[in-house]
């Protein structure tokens, strides 16, 4: 298992460098100079080729990207060309921010989608079911930011129970971004226990232990459940890269100083560090959260553990 972790970490290395490589050639592709930006009203041309030798934008191409890389491998994110302040401390000051809504964001998923996932698959004609369905279809169907809008006309305009930007009312401000940007994906965790649970309880190893009479609650959560869960954890998994892409419109909506937001600002601002310096963080989450489910699979179905235990096949 040791083995497998360490290969999985390994292969994290060419997919940053294939991302920051694309993200690198789109930005250096995309017309006009940085330095007009980074000057403003001081611009000269005197300036302009100064500031391009002080960030190193003089150099070829290559030269550059290979001396981002170099520096990356050294945990160096470069200096961000607006605030001249290294990306490393913009990232550390708002990924805290990031990683908290993701976490709510994923508990919230989780421990509404799956119980009302359950209830409807076991009983599918109920009214509970039909309006879990309803539910669902309209968690999809609505946009993060119109979603987000309207929470908080409702909850801090006219309720006015919740915070409606900022991270300053500990955990009151993370309530509202979280159930924004967790409920398409709460529907989607939902939808997919629902389905993988109405198969399982299908099953002939269902119908057997019935028959022998073991009890309603122990034939769902211990015989069925336990299959049904490998679909729902492949859902949950994928669902962490999509949050991080939905937190940049969360974090806008409720002006929350995060790593989404600061992305959005560096495109703006064609401020290229910050910019790779986010994707990087953002592709490492996804890439750690894809190995916590590969090892999560290896916990329950006991044949993909064997599979990488000694003897087995690696």
């Amino acid at each position: 298992m040791i083995k497998y972790v360490l290969k999985r970490l390994i292969t994290l290395i060419p997919i940053i460098l294939a991302l920051t490589f694309f993200v690198f050639t789109i930005l250096y592709m995309t017309p006009g100079d940085p330095t007009e930006i980074i000057l403003g009203n001081d611009y000269t041309e005197q300036a302009s080729i100064q500031l391009k030798q002080e960030l190193g934008l003089d150099k070829p191409f290559i030269v550059r990207y290979v001396n981002y890389v170099l520096n990356l491998a050294k945990g160096d994110f470069g200096i961000s060309y607006i605030t001249r302040a290294p990306v490393s401390e913009q990232l550390l000051a708002r990924f805290p921010n990031t990683f908290k809504i993701v976490i709510a964001a994923m508990v919230f998923c989780v421990v509404v989608g799956m119980p009302i996932g359950i209830r409807s698959a076991t009983k599918p004609n109920s009214l509970s079911s039909k309006i879990s369905m309803v539910v669902g279809l309209m968690g999809v169907s609505m946009p993060v930011f119109w979603l987000g809008l309207l929470l908080v006309l409702l909850f801090s305009v006219h309720l006015g129970w919740l915070p409606s930007s900022g991270m300053d009312n500990g955990f009151k401000s993370i309530i509202l971004p979280a159930v924004t940007v967790g409920a398409n994906y709460m529907a989607n965790t939902m939808r997919t226990t629902r389905s993988s649970m109405m198969e399982s309880i299908r099953q002939d190893y269902i119908r057997t232990a019935r028959a022998k009479g073991v009890s309603e609650r122990d034939v769902i959560y211990d015989h069925a459940l336990g299959n049904a869960l490998m679909p729902t954890i492949t859902v949950i998994g994928l669902n962490v890269g999509a949050l991080l892409g939905g937190l940049v419109y969360c974090e806008t909506v409720f002006s929350i100083p995060g790593t989404g937001r600061l992305l959005v600002e560096s495109i703006n601002k064609r401020d290229a560090p910050c910019v790779l310096g986010c994707l990087v963080i953002m592709a490492v989450c996804v890439a750690v959260s894809n190995l916590i489910v590969d090892l999560i699979y290896a916990y329950i179905d006991p044949r993909i553990k064997a599979q990488y235990s000694k003897g087995g096949k690696r």
